[in-house]
């Protein structure tokens, strides 16, 4: 079979102006950015705000394994196969970070003949969103180290200050830095950062706004230092949230493009799931339902992460409502939970699998808490045998879930046909969505139902450090914010090693920091970093350019 990339480069794409065609929308209503990939206006909201909405389908996973299980390639063919099946569907994705494109992962944008195109530029600088959020994120860090520098007149405290810098590369010799060296001339010295821009809060931000002046009050609102009092300083103190609203006036708009059949995708925003929320942007999200019939997303990584915060963060201040849950899940992944290493996946091993499906089943079980019918895509490799496939589909239906072969990835749209029609059958069940917890019960509880629900954890320990930030957020008055818990992607606890269906075990909050502009509370749990680094043989060593311009190596 060829290359993600051979494939890419191979399909027929059509010119995005008829791509916006078949969803309804005009020349007036697009901008474009060469002839396959557009920004639709902003001024097609008020248009469409009091039109009936779509069916809502959220796309997630058991816990992933190191080498991906296929969320988004599923997310990509289940669209292209609702429209072959005759529905008016779009999807929407996140935005790749170049940090995972040239680090371990490779590109981003789906696999095989399930893919948003053009996926080069996709999985590179794209239309510039993220260079937005980085720029917008490093002035208010300049603008606030220039006041320091300046007579300090709000009062800052050096040491209290937490709004550091962020790039959108892996660089881990840039976690830790001392800033303001070299003498007075060069500002005040003081300790702090690199973040990756994907998880900057101004990326959170971008994608909870609702318009333009709602991510203007969000930067406005962001918390970047404390004073020698104790007292939050916000970027409006320092002024700083119009030029950041301006550097970010076309990230906010949705980008336009296409899968390999040609079935409309929105492609926007890029949160982390396991530092973030982890779900693309409620601008794209509630255009698409407008647009279309049925509108697919993605939260990232496991339903404990990504599906979660889609719940109970992403749908409180979108205001929607799903309609069915998509869990995807391999052989080779529950084989991992069930203590396979790697090298092993493609060895037959039904013990280990039978062991591996208490974490489809337990992820099952998250998605019902939320009211939610779930239907279970079991993405199928050709390393998978008929046995372990029918293991996996019987303990399905022995736990009241639907279950769907998909081929998506070989395939395209007609490998996730069966998918479809189960899809479109769980969208007409009769469900009462709800939320995990109340935004008024206090921090400390809002977490201990995330990580006894869904983790599944005895309870939480936490650090000195987190009681005092927790007690304090709270006498400032950020208490109803909902919560997001940063924490490992490839375990149900806070410890990676711990495959399956951990028992018996605590969380550990060590740190506890205030997103005020993006509107929730960051938990972090065990040893989670916001700045990943290389591996040791990183995809940067494979990607090139050809004389040609032809590019190569990218997943």
């Amino acid at each position: 079979m060829k290359s993600d990339i051979e494939i890419a480069q191979s399909a027929k794409m059509l010119p995005i102006g008829e791509i916006a065609a078949k969803i309804g929308l005009s020349e007036d209503d697009i901008e474009y950015y060469g002839r396959y990939k557009a920004k639709l206006s902003m001024d097609l909201w008020p248009r469409l705000q009091d039109k009936p909405s779509g069916k809502l389908i959220l796309v997630t996973a058991i816990n992933p394994t190191p080498a991906g299980e296929g969320k988004t390639t599923t997310t990509v063919g289940l669209g292209q196969a609702l429209n072959m099946i005759g529905k008016k569907a779009v999807i929407a994705l996140r935005e790749p970070s170049l940090g995972p494109s040239f680090g371990i992962k490779g590109g981003a944008a789906g696999g095989g003949y399930s893919q948003v195109l053009p996926m080069d530029d996709i999985n590179l600088h794209f239309t510039g969103d993220i260079h937005a959020v980085t720029a917008a994120h490093n002035l208010l860090a300049a603008m606030l180290d220039n006041h320091l520098h300046h007579g300090n007149e709000l009062g800052i405290d050096p040491r209290q200050v937490v709004w550091r810098r962020a790039m959108d590369l892996n660089e881990r010799a840039l976690r830790n830095v001392i800033i303001g060296l070299g003498g007075k001339i060069n500002g005040v010295p003081r300790e702090s950062g690199f973040d990756i821009s994907v998880a900057s809060e101004v990326m959170a931000s971008l994608c909870l706004a609702t318009d333009l002046m709602d991510l203007k009050e969000r930067c406005r609102r962001m918390v970047v230092a404390y004073t020698f009092d104790g007292n939050p300083v916000t970027a409006g103190q320092l002024k700083a949230h119009g030029s950041m609203a301006l550097l970010l006036k076309d990230a906010i708009k949705p980008n336009l493009v296409q899968t390999t059949e040609n079935t409309p995708a929105f492609v926007h925003g890029g949160p982390f799931a396991n530092i973030a929320h982890g779900a693309n942007s409620i601008v794209a999200t509630r255009l698409g339902l407008k647009l279309a019939d049925y509108m697919v997303t993605e939260a990232g990584f496991g339903a404990d992460l990504g599906a979660e915060k889609f719940f109970d963060i992403v749908c409180r201040y979108g205001g929607f409502k799903p309609d069915a849950v998509v869990l995807v899940a391999t052989v080779r992944a529950l084989k991992h939970h069930g203590g396979v290493d790697k090298d092993r996946y493609a060895e037959p091993d039904l013990n280990a699998l039978q062991k591996g499906l208490e974490n489809l089943e337990k992820q099952v079980e998250n998605i019902g808490k939320y009211g939610l019918p779930v239907v279970v895509a079991v993405n199928r490799f050709p390393s998978d045998s008929d046995e372990e496939i029918n293991m996996v589909i019987n303990r399905c239906e022995s736990i009241g879930a639907d279950a769907a072969l998909s081929r998506v990835f070989t395939d395209g749209g007609a490998g996730g046909r069966e998918l479809a029609i189960k899809v479109v059958a769980a969208t007409e069940k009769n469900s009462k969505f709800n939320f995990l917890y109340e935004l008024e019960q206090p921090i400390k509880d809002k977490i201990e139902v995330i990580c006894r629900e869904i983790y599944g954890a005895d309870g939480v320990e936490y650090t000195s450090e987190a009681e005092k930030m927790m007690q304090r957020l709270e006498s400032m008055g950020y208490g109803d914010l909902p919560i997001c818990i940063a924490k490992t992607q490839y375990s149900l606890s806070d410890n990676a090693e711990k495959r399956g269906r951990p028992r018996g075990f605590k969380i550990t909050a060590r740190e506890v920091k205030l997103c005020a502009g993006a509107g929730f509370i960051v938990v972090l749990a065990g040893n989670i970093m916001t700045m990943p680094g290389l591996s040791k043989r990183p995809a940067a060593e494979k990607i090139d350019i050809l004389p040609d311009g032809e590019i190569v190596g990218l997943f």
